[in-house]
């Protein structure tokens, strides 16, 4: 056995060979297993999948991916979904022509079907006038096999709601703008979503886009590693309010730009917290926007929050066996629509942008374009409370205190800790606990950030993240030299269902691991290889060109 010399020790100060200090300088096989399949980019925990072929009952295990985005639960994994992601920015953040092209449109087929439904739908109306309603159910039954006709005929969408689900009562809040927020222009939202050319002195045309990073606003001074300066006058009330509601927020943002700039702004970026534990955002924008303008609606920009207003968590709820009541003094809690009507023209909670706001311009092909698509997607691999090493007992603290706000404030209309605060929240069962609501926002690994941490709009790139693993999968096709096998047909001749663990045949995982990371070395060599023979083709072409310019 071969034992590694530590180094900075004389040869007589090293471990006796055979001694337990030497073994464990000696590398484990199954470590290096997992380290190769990490380099070759294999899953390390593949999903196995069992298909089962109906007519000849033969069976075969199939190893997927497991598809997971974050480093702690397969790093070669969430590594292909950040550089899908990084692709995804890149191809959408300088486009010159609209990504996303209008539908076709109906066909005479389709046309047909719509005015046979609106027939039904004149028809069942007139036998409702008539209280005849054995023909209104003989006509619901045509409305339902015709909306299927109209589904197979490859129309999106429902043609209208269905007549047995009753519209639900909507609750309407007054859209009047807050006095305390400044006014901004509206205008109708042009359709185009890609930004203004400009033309230099010397005729060059370019069309930069820009990034962009918002932040909230301050709780309370915070020291340079983000833990505050005094955590009894630091606002965790209002950070772990805001935090929740930071993508309403958002969405209200790109809502004022559209309307303030006139045009369809498209965007993609990532939430992050900063290391005081506040969400904030950085975003890739196609087209350029004045800075002024873009302080202006973030300054504009505002989310209310219509929920009961609650204080501290005062109540200590019970269940009798059909509600909620007061532990201490057994009164019924007040129920949730009981709740709204309380609520006055003062919403619970208001949540605005903070006054810092960065905004850069970027030309295509520039280097900057690369590092701030490295820059957003930094983070994304990692948990909200990963992004930054809480390494002081001061960020532990800030940490905990941030944490417990977090746990008490209520979510949603149906989050547990309603209860906390002498509230049923709506559709109230025995089995909520009071400070133990199971919402993302509520764990300590996401910090608030419970919602999606990538943010694309709809007509970035034109394409979704099939699309894009499509184009890679044909680009590696292309350079290898292989035709794409054809789709194989629809059929019901195969059964799938996942493997259980306990299944004979289901191979151990490092069984299956050394099986994967073989078919990644030859796939990677075999790539590598085309690479060589596509670099030397250029450069024999290069050369011919060269000599026939010189002749």
């Amino acid at each position: 056995m071969t034992v590694t010399a530590l180094p900075g020790l004389e040869p007589e100060q090293q471990p006796r060979p055979g001694s337990r200090a030497a073994r464990r300088l000696v590398p484990m096989a199954a470590d290096v297993v997992k380290d190769m399949a990490a380099e070759y980019g294999v899953c390390l925990r593949p999903i196995g999948l069992r298909r089962t072929d109906l007519e000849t009952g033969k069976t075969e295990i199939i190893d997927v991916p497991c598809g997971a985005t974050r480093d702690d639960k397969c790093k070669p994994c969430a590594e292909r979904a950040r550089r899908l992601r990084k692709v995804q920015i890149r191809e959408g953040w300088h486009r010159t022509d609209e990504p996303a092209p209008g539908p076709e449109p109906a066909t005479e087929g389709q046309r047909a079907l719509i005015s046979l439904r609106a027939h039904l739908e004149h028809g069942r109306d007139q036998a409702v006038r008539e209280s005849l309603w054995d023909q209104v159910a003989e006509v619901d039954e045509a409305i339902h096999e015709v909306e299927e006709a109209i589904a197979v005929e490859g129309l999106r969408g429902s043609v209208a709601p269905a007549h047995d689900k009753p519209a639900q009562p909507k609750r309407q809040r007054s859209t009047k703008r807050r006095q305390d927020a400044p006014a901004l222009p509206r205008q109708k939202v042009d359709p185009r979503t890609v930004g203004r050319t400009y033309t230099a002195p010397d005729g060059a045309q370019y069309r930069p886009s820009m990034w962009l990073t918002v932040t909230l606003d301050s709780y309370g001074p915070v020291r340079s590693d983000g833990s505050p300066v005094d955590s009894a006058t630091y606002d965790y009330r209002r950070a772990a309010w805001d935090a929740i509601a930071f993508p309403r927020l958002l969405d209200r943002f790109w809502q004022n730009l559209r309307r303030c700039v006139g045009w369809n702004v498209q965007y993609a970026g990532c939430v992050e917290p900063q290391r005081r534990l506040a969400p904030h955002a950085h975003f890739a924008i196609r087209g350029t926007i004045s800075r002024a303008v873009l302080k202006e609606v973030a300054a504009a920009t505002y989310h209310q929050v219509w929920w009961p207003k609650v204080d501290a968590p005062t109540c200590r709820p019970t269940w009798d066996g059909e509600s909620w009541r007061d532990g201490e003094t057994g009164q019924s809690l007040t129920t949730w629509d009981e709740a709204l009507e309380a609520i006055e023209d003062e919403p619970a909670h208001v949540i605005r942008f903070g006054t810092q706001l960065r905004a850069e311009g970027v030309n295509a092909n520039d280097s900057n374009a690369e590092r701030a698509i490295g820059y957003i997607t930094k983070y994304i691999t990692k948990s909200a409370a990963d992004c930054h090493a809480v390494t002081t007992d001061r960020q532990r603290d800030h940490l905990e205190r941030f944490w417990r706000e977090l746990r008490v404030t209520p979510c949603s209309d149906r989050c547990a800790n309603w209860l906390l605060y002498g509230i049923q929240p709506k559709n109230a069962h025995a089995r909520l606990r009071p400070g133990n609501c199971k919402g993302r926002v509520h764990q300590r690994s996401t910090l608030g950030i419970g919602g999606r941490r990538i943010l694309v709009s709809r007509d970035w790139s034109g394409k979704t993240l099939a699309d894009h693993r499509y184009d890679a999968k044909a680009w590696v096709r292309a350079l290898l030299g292989v035709e794409a096998a054809p789709e194989p047909e629809p059929t019901a001749s195969a059964a799938w269902e996942l493997a259980r663990p306990d299944d004979p045949d289901l191979p151990p995982l490092r069984h299956r691991l050394l099986r994967a990371l073989a078919q990644r070395i030859h796939w990677r060599n075999a790539v590598n290889a085309a690479k060589d023979r596509a670099a030397q083709l250029d450069a024999t072409n290069e050369a011919e060109g060269g000599a026939l310019r010189a002749a």
